[in-house]
């Protein structure tokens, strides 16, 4: 698999799902910066989630709650239709900023809190899941506090999205 299994291959960005051009472009990005201003965006990507991308979510993470999959089980509990997994959502604010930063141990802290389930319908396009990370502060420690704005259409489902980071190199 090549990463790029939970969310559908079809996202938009540089690579259009070519991993070896998602580093390359991760890397002219690091190198492009200078320094990291505080209001900067850092990160910009949008993610497909279909029904397909939450079933191979289900089976990897082993949650394999009905509301994730199930039409009918999701709208007798009130939702209003098959939701994606809010782990999922969160995990794809986490690969926006590994993107960024080229190095997984670059994330220091990272958390979120869900505010809005992303409904995802029962087509082949499913939905977009768009998100930007931006320079929230840069302490004097190094250390880069980021937020990401995620949103589906116009509605924020996730909020108080923030993470720590380590410095990526290359920037001053």
């Amino acid at each position: 698999m090549n990463g790029t299994a939970f969310a559908d291959r079809r996202h938009s960005g540089a690579a259009g799902g070519d991993v070896a051009a998602l580093g390359r472009e991760a890397s002219r990005r690091r190198g492009a910066k200078a320094g990291i201003a505080v209001g900067a965006v850092v990160a910009k990507r949008e993610f497909r989630l279909t029904r397909e991308s939450l079933l191979r979510y289900a089976g990897a993470s082993g949650d394999v709650n009905p509301i994730h999959w199930s039409q009918r089980v999701a709208e007798s509990v009130g939702l209003p239709g098959v939701i994606g997994h809010g782990m999922l959502t969160m995990a794809l604010g986490g690969r926006l900023l590994t993107d960024w930063l080229g190095d997984p141990v670059g994330i220091v802290e990272y958390g979120v809190r869900f505010s809005h389930p992303v409904v995802v319908p029962d087509d082949d396009d499913g939905i977009a899941l768009r998100m930007i990370a931006t320079v929230a502060a840069v302490r004097d420690d190094g250390l880069i506090e980021v937020e990401i704005d995620a949103r589906v259409d116009d509605t924020r489902v996730l909020a108080r999205t923030r993470a720590v980071v380590r410095r990526p190199a290359g920037c001053l």
